[in-house]
């Protein structure tokens, strides 16, 4: 097992998020599936489980995100024994914060939980696939972003592309 008595002793935090109000509105599933990592974080035997869900609706992009500076000063103050996630690479919104948090993980210890498995940022082959799971996550939302952006562009030269006004 990855996890010891060490990290039983320290808490659990489950870090919630879901990027956009539209999300929240019509993607219960994905939330019902991140509260859930509490019972999952129960069953593995933690007592003390917070959750953290602060940074609901927002994208992250330009915008503060302060469950996820709260979950890193967990970690710091070496609260936090494991860091649940449905996927990896969702805790974070850029390779900055990726390798931020990951690097936080490993100098105190702390464990990484998503739904494939226990990673521990102290072992090379655990750091390496999460490093991994991140470049991945990066790539996927910069080849998504260039999707739209050609689909959108195709539209306009069509001059099919029309925006509303805002109210107000």
């Amino acid at each position: 097992m990855k996890f010891t008595s060490d990290h039983l002793a320290r808490g659990a935090f489950i870090y919630i998020r879901q990027s956009t109000v539209d999300q929240l509105a019509n993607n219960h599933e994905s939330r019902r599936r991140q509260y859930g990592l509490a019972e999952r974080a129960r069953a593995l035997g933690w007592a003390d489980v917070t959750v953290i869900d602060d940074d609901l609706g927002r994208s992250g992009s330009g915008v503060s995100l302060p469950g996820f500076e709260k979950l890193l000063a967990a970690i710091c103050e070496g609260r936090v024994g494991a860091v649940f996630a449905i996927e990896v690479s969702r805790l974070a919104r850029n390779g900055c914060d990726w390798h931020t948090l990951i690097e936080f993980c490993g100098l105190v210890g702390t464990v990484i939980v998503d739904e494939d498995g226990i990673y521990e940022p102290r072992h090379p082959n655990d750091r390496l696939l999460l490093g991994m799971k991140g470049t991945m996550s990066e790539l996927e939302l910069s080849l998504l972003r260039a999707r739209s952006m050609e689909a959108l562009e195709q539209k306009a030269r069509r001059g099919e592309l029309f925006f509303t006004v805002a109210v107000g």
